[in-house]
């Protein structure tokens, strides 16, 4: 079996999914191969020789002869003591991407758009299946394709779609393999895959093209497709070691980890978890730990991503009592724990040095009215403790909700402005209704987006609160405050937090030691 992971994905650490797949076909005694196309397809196209670009401005002809010094500098601890130059590699680099992609197309370091296919029209996914040569990384996947079937030709390939930005490129690699190799059968499965087939009134648009549609973790229906028997109920321990783990864009191996699928809060208004109906399913937390620590001495990480939707209390409490012996960041919710400055003291001391924490809103009638089952009191002695201990906060902002109005906004900014000192990054986010919501919300609708597999609807907003006058406001107002402008300076561009531990890490140790496994 082939397991691939299409483009386009941030390419900073390897994709979680395929690596659970891979440790639990293991455990079965399933032969199968890892394809992280999406690396590998970023990287030839940063390969792609400067003749190929259709400019030949100046900043383009440097971007093109610092690439590989770029991609050196990305992978070295040292790049991360200077934002500003951090900077400049980055986006020498989406520079490059940039020049190489063809006509019609545009590809990034973390996404891809064709002008005029989108991930959201099956019909366009099915002709991007039919027409693969249309696709930018087509020259790359053809010829890998090519030679890992040359060398044995697998009977199922599973191919992970987590991203609207993959799923163009994954249809063209899958019509690719279905005209090249017929006998194939293909199971598509991952983060959109799931959302698509738990959207209202489904109808598989793709049938004859996909063999199989997963929803949820792949392990629980993999088996019974491969026709193999399994009793465990076991979350498999990830597998990494058949990936090119030196060559993704970061100073080291991230090692990323889920302790569980789904939210276990899973109760906050507008959610598209909740409204997807997503069950939570934890690994046991003491499992975490002897995964953790297993990998751990398998690929020497400088960093460990959990990403949970949610830190779990029960992971929460393991891991404060834990010394990882490796840096550490994930989501948290806002809770009691983290009001509470030993623990997060203990949190420190196990290696954490990042949360990335679901303010969402300033306004307590706000919060209150989407259940986030929080408190503007509550996040303002998080931030303060988290600042005390020395652990970085990675803040999410929510505008355009349905209870939010102008003045609630203005209370967000408010709450931000008196807490800069103790955010480090901010993350400003514009309202999406999910498809899938409660008709009985009283929200009146107004249709899709932009086609059948769109996830999000269009809606009235009951306080005229809508779209333009959010952006107006965040553009206006909130991002030219001087507080909040020098917080936003400060995200890495791109990678935003995937990266943003490590300008945390190296904070007061100038020493590129500090990344060394």
């Amino acid at each position: 079996m082939l397991l691939i992971y299409p483009p386009v994905a941030k390419p900073c650490e390897p994709p979680a999914g395929i690596t659970r797949l891979s440790g639990m076909l293991g455990t079965l005694g399933v032969a199968h191969r890892l394809l992280d196309a999406n690396l590998e397809g970023l990287l030839y196209l940063l390969r792609t020789p400067a003749h190929a670009t259709r400019t030949g401005d100046i900043w383009t002809s440097r971007a093109m002869r610092n690439c590989d010094r770029n991609l050196s500098s990305i992978r070295g601890p040292a790049l991360y003591l200077n934002l500003d130059r951090y900077k400049r590699a980055v986006l020498d680099l989406a520079r490059v991407l940039a020049a190489v992609s063809p006509a019609g197309s545009s590809v990034s370091l973390v996404n891809y758009e064709h002008e005029d296919m989108s991930p959201v029209r099956s019909e366009d996914l099915i002709r991007a299946a039919e027409q693969p040569e249309r696709d930018p990384f087509y020259p790359y996947f053809s010829a890998r394709l090519k030679q890992l079937f040359s060398e044995q030709e697998p009977a199922f390939t599973g191919i992970s779609v987590n991203y609207l930005s993959q799923a163009l490129p994954a249809f063209s690699m899958l019509g690719y393999m279905k005209r090249e190799f017929p006998s194939l059968r293909v199971i598509m499965g991952g983060g959109l895959i799931t959302s698509w087939l738990r959207r209202p009134g489904w109808k598989n648009p793709f049938s004859g093209l996909v063999d199989h549609l997963v929803a949820g973790p792949g392990e629980n229906e993999l088996p019974s497709i491969l026709g193999l028997k399994t009793t465990s109920t076991e979350a498999p321990t990830p597998n990494y070691l058949s990936l090119p783990l030196k060559d993704y864009l970061s100073p080291g191996f991230i090692l990323p980890y889920s302790a569980s699928s789904g939210c276990y809060w899973n109760r906050c208004g507008f959610c598209p978890e909740k409204a997807e109906g997503s069950s939570y399913t934890p690994v046991p937390a003491a499992s975490v730990i002897s995964d953790v620590e297993a990998l751990k001495r398998e690929t020497s990480p400088v960093l460990i991503h959990f990403l949970d939707n949610a830190i779990s209390p029960a992971l929460f409490k393991i891991l404060a009592g834990s010394d990882l012996g490796i840096p550490w960041y994930g989501f948290a919710r806002v809770s009691q724990y983290l009001t509470d400055l030993d623990f997060c003291m203990q949190l420190k001391r196990s290696g954490c040095v990042m949360l990335k924490l679901g303010i969402e809103s300033g306004d307590q009638a706000v919060l209150d009215a989407l259940e986030k089952g929080t408190s503007v009191k509550m996040s303002s002695a998080v931030l303060k403790n988290l600042k005390k201990v020395g652990i970085g906060a990675y803040v999410y902002l929510l505008f355009g909700t349905p209870p939010e109005t102008g003045k609630s906004a203005a209370k967000t900014l408010e709450f931000t402005v008196e807490h800069a000192d103790c955010i480090n990054f901010l993350n400003l986010a514009i309202f999406n209704m999910p498809v899938c919501g409660d008709p009985a919300d009283g929200i009146d609708r107004k249709g899709f987006y932009e086609g059948d597999l769109s996830l999000y609807t269009d809606f009235v907003h009951p306080a005229g609160w809508n779209r333009r006058r959010v952006r107006e406001f965040l553009d206006r107002e909130f991002k030219k405050h001087p507080a909040v402008s020098a917080i936003l300076k400060k995200d890495p561009p791109l990678f935003t937090s995937n990266h943003a531990p490590f300008f945390l890490m190296g904070r007061g140790v100038r020493n590129a030691a500090l990344f060394a496994p």
